[in-house]
């Protein structure tokens, strides 16, 4: 990844030059561009569909209004005492009174409601046999077809007064509509006493009502209305269209919003309509929208390009001419390099910086001063990587074991350990290739033993404990990392990971000292102890161990004779005890603990 990115970084100070004029320069200022003509669609658009969505709002007040005037008529004839008595009491008329009576009831009702809308029509149904419209009917009337109507019967099990049926056939003569649908109101008519005395039917030519709505509207938009199902019930332009995804996205949201139609390549907005579970929906081609602005763009994009190439070229003869001094003097350089170092570059040949270049290159070959300098920052440096080369040494069995503990888990059967041994030899692994740190908390180095603790309580098959004592106070002080790590692994392998029992292994910290300017640290296991484990290692392995020399070697270059590690014997296994200085670094929180 490294080489192949170097080899993408040019090496020549001219066409460094160059590639920072185009990347910090032209490039952030032809994305800027791009942004903000994005950004101007969007408000484009954004503002189309705030207009869009008041047309639709005007459509759902228009269409409230027919409900509104729908439940208004039927309120009318249920307070008619005319249609109440005909219907109630059809034998004190003949038919043809009662039908007289009736159609000039509903001609009243059209004039009063329907003056400007004739697209309303009404159907009564007694209790006696008697059926009477308002409209000439497609087929002829059948008291029983119309009474077992679907709609009628689900009202009748709702037990509701009224019912709003949205998809209701086309019950009216052809030439008066050709709606395939009607929207009809279906209720019971009660009187003061909430006795049912008959049934009415109030429908609404909707596609009629929704046709002359729009009829003024922009030939470019057309409107639709579209069911919860998908169903579109409704167009104001006969041929046009909805896209299959434009009617799947708004039909899954019953909520207003607009959505661009990349397949049709057209704004689509659409507002919900609750009381019926219809969508109003606007569709708006794009190349009406942004017309204007892409033909701007065009032009504005093309001035853009050529002044860019012009700034290029400029650009690029300015790097040339600056760096071909530089070049030169690279060469010489070279040259003196390889004959010489007490070679001098000649001065005379230069001017203005090139000539400051040249003295300065040529005091020092000269300057013994800066050698004896750099010779002591080499000896830091040496310091510092043979202290970052102790940091980065890690017990190769270590790895092994774990990483065949995974391969076995993984092939015997897929469980969640694997992930967890995973996650905690990554904060191992990211914790020791983090060479800018030498110092944690001890909260966080507590963290790191615990995740090494797990991967070995894996291994092991969980026959040893680990027990914790930290306290509070100490959890920020600062300790080298992956200290424990080397102490608990040897307390581990060396000292209860032969027991066939298994057993336990205790980490404590503690501040000594009057001004408790030292900090305790003890690793602690009831292994097999230091005799049997030296005779098993003589005899089993054959090179030596690098952690405790390793812990041993870090301390005395953090600490010098400050940092000690001690191995104490003990009757039943080892204690392993590091002293070094208490050094407290809260972190910067608002919300941390004082220290004690």
């Amino acid at each position: 990844m490294r080489s192949w990115l170097s080899d993408l970084i040019p090496h020549k100070l001219k066409y460094r030059l160059f590639a920072v004029f185009v990347l910090v320069i032209l490039l952030p200022f032809s994305i800027l561009n791009i942004y903000n003509y994005k950004k101007i669609e969007s408000l484009v658009q954004q503002k189309i569909s705030e207009q869009s969505h008041e047309q639709l709002d005007n459509l759902h007040r228009s269409l409230e209004d027919q409900l509104s005037i729908a439940f208004k008529t039927l309120i009318f004839l249920e307070q008619d005492t005319d249609v109440r008595q005909i219907l109630q009491h059809p034998d004190k008329r003949s038919v043809l009174e009662n039908k007289e009576l009736m159609e000039d009831k509903f001609k009243g009702l059209n004039n009063s409601f329907f003056l400007y809308n004739p697209s309303v029509y009404f159907t009564l149904l007694d209790e006696h046999g008697h059926v009477y419209t308002s409209f000439q009917p497609n087929v002829s009337l059948d008291y029983d077809r119309i009474s077992s109507n679907a709609s009628f019967a689900a009202l009748k099990e709702s037990k509701s007064s009224y019912l709003w049926v949205p998809d209701d056939d086309n019950y009216v003569f052809r030439d008066i509509t050709r709606s395939p649908t009607l929207l009809s109101l279906y209720a019971e008519l009660r009187d003061r006493n909430n006795r049912s005395y008959g049934l009415a039917r109030i429908s609404i030519d909707f596609s009629f009502w929704f046709q002359s709505v729009l009829q003024k509207s922009a030939s470019d938009q057309a409107y639709f209305i579209l069911t919860r199902k998908g169903e579109l019930i409704a167009r104001s332009v006969p041929d046009s269209e909805l896209s299959g995804e434009a009617i799947r996205r708004v039909s899954e949201a019953p909520d207003n919003g607009f959505w661009t139609d990349k397949s049709d390549e057209a704004l689509v907005n659409y507002s919900y309509l609750s009381s019926l579970d219809w969508y109003m929906v606007n569709r708006i081609p794009l190349h009406i929208l942004f017309n204007e602005i892409e033909s701007l763009k065009k032009q504005y994009f093309l001035t853009f390009y050529i002044i860019t190439a012009a700034f290029v070229a400029i650009a690029f003869m300015i790097a040339y001419t600056f760096t071909r001094p530089l070049s030169h003097m690279q060469n010489k350089m070279k040259e003196a390099v390889r004959r010489d170092l007490r070679i001098r570059l000649p001065e005379k040949k230069y001017k203005g910086e090139i000539l400051e270049l040249t003295r300065t290159f040529n005091t020092m070959m000269v300057d013994m001063n800066g050698l004896l300098q750099r010779l002591k920052s080499e000896e830091r440096e040496k310091d510092a990587v043979h202290f970052q080369m102790l940091l980065a040494q890690m017990n190769p069995h270590f790895l092994l074991n774990t990483l065949n503990t995974i391969k076995w888990i993984g092939l015997r059967n897929q469980q969640e350990e694997i992930v967890e041994i995973c996650l905690s030899l990554g904060k191992l692994l990211e914790t020791s290739l983090n060479s800018d740190v030498d110092l944690i908390h001890l909260r966080d180095e507590i963290e790191l033993t615990k995740a090494f603790v797990y991967i070995q309580q894996v291994r092991y098959g969980n026959r040893f404990e680990v027990e914790f004592d930290c306290g509070e106070a100490l959890k920020y002080a600062l300790v080298p990392k992956l200290s424990l790590q080397p102490l608990v692994d040897n307390a581990i392998r060396h000292g209860i990971g032969n027991r066939a029992e298994g057993g336990r292994i205790w980490i404590r910290t503690s501040a000594e000292g009057e001004k408790t300017e030292r900090l305790i640290v003890e690793v602690e296991d009831n292994g097999i102890g230091m005799e049997r484990s030296q005779a098993a290692q003589e005899q089993g392995r054959k090179r030596p161990g690098i952690g405790l020399a390793n812990v041993r070697e870090r301390l005395r270059l953090l600490f010098k004779d400050k940092g000690e590690l001690e191995i104490v014997p003990l009757p039943q296994g080892t204690l392993f005890r590091m002293h070094l200085p208490l050094l407290l670094s809260e972190p910067y929180a608002s919300d941390r603990q004082p220290l004690i």
